[in-house]
């Protein structure tokens, strides 16, 4: 038996359109900097290990930041760890009932998405 309801077909949603509350954002934004702050790890143990074990293994870990890509990563990872850490105190201020008001909410979720990308530029300031 044909069910001919229009009602019923899935529907289509284009996610491109779809405008999300800035408290979705940061909670998204949150997510995703973890994510990456997990799987950086590898990377910057092996960075670490590889530039304390000689001056030679300083020096090319040192010239890897020559290349574009790795300045990118580095950047990326400097928004992740930004982001993810002002993300993290205000859902635990969330937790114990601090700023859970629309408006309130509203205005710490702008406050974490700019001090994450404040704490990148301020980064790359300081490291020209």
């Amino acid at each position: 038996m044909k069910n001919n309801n229009p009602d019923t077909r899935p529907v289509y949603l284009d996610l491109r359109r779809i405008r999300q509350p800035v408290t979705a954002i940061a909670s998204i934004g949150h997510r995703i900097s973890g994510v990456l702050l997990f799987l950086s790890i590898p990377f910057v143990i092996w960075m670490l290990e590889h530039s304390l074990q000689s001056p030679q293994g300083y020096r090319q870990v040192a010239a890897l930041f020559d290349n574009g890509l790795v300045e990118l990563l580095t950047l990326v990872i400097g928004w992740a760890a930004a982001h993810h850490f002002f993300a993290g105190i205000r859902f635990l201020l969330l937790d114990i009932d601090i700023g859970l008001e629309l408006e309130t909410a509203r205005k710490s979720a702008t406050a974490v998405n700019a001090l994450g990308v404040v704490g990148v530029l301020v980064a790359v300031v300081i490291l020209l």
